[in-house]
């Protein structure tokens, strides 16, 4: 296998991550530059990392930009293809965020973010029927969603729903066979395994830091420590721990301006957990931003290089493999019950209702994320 450069790994990934809409729909084109192309990994070895960081919390395809790295170049190429993977979408969603706060009380932009609200609310319905046509394949399964979304629905924790129902999972679904996955083989786990606890030694610096300067910086980069940490299954469960910590807990953001920041995610690259940019501007803007993005993905960048020894152990573990089960069973529920929040939120008229049912249709139609979410706004502009 061949053993790029930092710098080609960073613009590789740079430029993937100028096209990343949907998220794990990415996954195909890393396969063809790191496989097929360059051939830093083989077939196998991408393969497991597919299964690796279903595993692992964070946004999936920012996992597999991170794996890539680290299997060719190890935790510097690591770092590198993330930083070039997240660059475009935190650019971007700086941009969209400064502008959406200098936008003032403007009538048709108002309008615009009202179709946007009901569009974010069809596509997190869409994702729900989805997730659920997956993973609720019997009725333990929807019985444990159904808990964990009443759980939400009615402003508990989120983070307990999740990990009761790995907990449960592990002895609701005993009859589920492991998978014997070998792990490929790496020559320097220890190396890994180093860097991440480097790099946490600077995040908790960086937090030390932050509480001397403000403690409202260091709390928002706690919260988006722990939204990452707790999102297992991909970047929809950033969604319901977002609205659980940001809105109901700290009340620094309302639902409506949440749903606001969740439809600017749905209009850049990148994983929809890029919301936390748009929280942290909003809080302490281009500072409080950067502060949110870096915090919102460095945990799972630690966990996935510091476990790397235990990689070949978690594939073909059926304790973890049950756990996961648990935890994208819950992740539906709480789906749904982010869905239902935000359905009570909006304030309902004939344009949103036609713009929502119409975003709802298109999205089963299997029509891209991006075209429906800039129809909904002019759509919302001009029929309001």
């Amino acid at each position: 296998m061949k053993r790029p450069s930092l710098s080609r790994l960073f613009f590789t990934f740079l430029r993937l991550g100028m096209t990343a809409f949907g998220g794990p729909a990415m996954i195909p084109y890393m396969r063809r530059e790191a496989v097929s192309r360059h051939h830093w990994l083989d077939e196998r070895t991408f393969g497991f990392g597919m299964a690796v960081t279903q595993m692992v919390p964070g946004a999936t395809a920012m996992q597999m930009a991170a794996y890539v790295g680290m299997r060719s170049r190890g935790a510097p190429g690591a770092l590198a293809a993330y930083i070039g993977f997240s660059l475009p979408a935190f650019l971007l969603m700086l941009i969209l965020s400064f502008v959406y706060f200098s936008s003032g009380d403007v009538a048709w932009v108002s309008r615009m973010f009202s179709g946007l609200q009901a569009v974010v609310v069809a596509l997190i319905l869409h994702a729900s029927v989805d997730f659920s046509r997956r993973y609720l394949t019997g009725l333990v399964e929807r019985l444990l969603a159904l808990g964990t979304a009443l759980w939400l629905f009615f402003g508990n924790n989120p983070i307990v729903a999740l990990v009761a129902s790995c907990v449960l999972a592990v002895f609701l679904f005993r009859g589920e066979a492991s998978e014997n996955t070998s792990l490929p083989r790496d020559d320097s786990p220890c190396n890994h395994v180093t860097a991440a606890i480097v790099l946490a030694l600077f995040a908790g610096i960086g937090i030390a830091t932050l509480y001397w300067l403000t403690p409202q910086l260091a709390a928002l980069a706690a919260v988006m420590f722990k939204i990452d940490l707790f999102a297992f299954g991909g970047g929809y469960v950033s969604l319901p721990l977002m609205l659980h910590e940001i809105v109901e807990v700290r009340g620094w953001l309302d639902p409506s301006m949440l749903m606001d920041g969740i439809a600017l995610g749905q209009i850049t690259p990148g994983p929809i957990v890029m919301t936390a940019t748009f929280v942290g501007y909003a809080l302490r803007g281009l500072f409080g931003a950067f502060v949110a993005t870096v915090a919102v993905f460095t945990p799972s960048l630690l966990i996935l290089l510091g476990s790397t020894p235990l990689y070949g152990r978690l594939a073909s573990s059926s304790v973890a493999r049950r756990a996961l089960k648990g935890s994208l069973v819950s992740l539906v529920g709480l789906m749904a019950a982010v869905a239902g929040r935000f359905l009570l939120e909006i304030q309902w008229d004939v344009p949103s209702v036609i713009v929502a049912l119409g975003a709802f249709v298109a999205l089963r139609m299997r029509i891209d994320v991006l075209p429906v979410v800039f129809a909904g706004a002019v759509a919302a502009a001009f029929l309001a």
